[in-house]
């Protein structure tokens, strides 16, 4: 049966509307711009916070096992590392040991990054830079501009800790030394050379508020102890690490991991004097 005159034209428009769509029947199919997009949206992510938090925990760890929760994000990394014949495959565990720290200074160092930008901590830019192709990048880190509190140079994001300590402590956190201060204190043993590294004075606390303060800072995502004259060649003093803080000079990336397997902090690595809370950085207590 033939059809209308009419009704043909409708259905040769119609099936010529579904082949520019790639949509005729066994015509080939057409990649539109959406699908493109859908193709860049799956690759696989990398969780910032994870990888930077196992950068400074993994390397002091005797059992090389990797930090909970972290070792998919960190196994991406390490496959792009040694896509760029940086880190040997078979370092390649999902455990961002201190093989794997040095192989991402090199690549810092490959981008021009000095000092504490190739420390072998991950930042922000230079993790994005080594997942182009490979991986995208969430839960990013900054630790924001150079700022002065009460006389001493932090960064933003540890000037928002502390304003967060102080406000849950009613009280104001006198600082005897701040970051970014290369050789300025030889006690401190290169823990102030970077970012997110604190002394809090301890004039005229007594001991309980002393602990009370450093549980404080502790709660708001510091590694932080009580340093007492006993300790070493200072007064007393909370000495307080922002975990994760992607500034962080070697010497407090070892603290900070230290701190968060339960040690003290110290040349020693005896155990934890400080008080007992939940281990969390800046951004989880944000997150409640």
């Amino acid at each position: 049966m033939k059809l209308p005159l009419a009704a043909a034209a409708v259905v040769a428009g119609a099936a010529a509307v579904l082949a520019s769509l790639g949509g005729a029947p066994g015509a080939p199919a057409v990649r539109t711009a959406g699908a493109q997009t859908a193709g860049a949206a799956a690759l696989p992510a990398v969780d910032m916070e994870a990888v930077v938090k196992a950068a400074q925990i993994d390397p002091r760890r005797p059992d090389r096992k990797p930090t909970p929760g972290a070792k998919a994000s960190v196994l991406l990394v390490e496959r792009a590392l040694r896509d760029r014949k940086l880190l040997d495959a078979k370092r390649v565990d999902g455990s961002f040991g201190t093989t794997t720290v040095a192989a991402y200074a090199k690549y810092q160092k490959s981008l021009g990054y000095t000092g504490l930008g190739a420390t072998g901590l991950p930042g922000k830019s230079s993790l994005v830079k080594l997942g182009a192709g490979h991986f995208t990048v969430t839960r990013a880190l900054v630790p924001g501009a150079r700022v002065t509190v009460g006389g001493a140079v932090v960064n933003a994001r540890t000037r928002s800790m502390l304003a967060e300590a102080e406000r849950l402590l009613g009280r104001s956190l006198p600082l005897d030394q701040g970051s970014y201060n290369p050789g300025g204190d030889p006690t401190s043993a290169g823990t102030h050379d970077g970012g997110g590294v604190v002394d809090v004075s301890a004039e005229g606390m007594d001991a309980a508020t002393r602990v009370r303060v450093a549980r404080t800072l502790r709660r708001v995502g510091f590694a932080a102890w009580v340093r007492s004259p006993r300790q070493g060649d200072w007064p007393w003093h909370i000495h307080a690490v922002a975990i994760s803080d992607t500034d962080l000079s070697r010497q407090a990336q070892q603290q900070a991991g230290d701190y968060c397997l339960g040690l003290n902090g110290l040349a020693n690595r005896g155990p934890d004097d400080g008080p007992k809370v939940t281990v969390r950085t800046w951004e989880e207590y944000r997150r409640g």
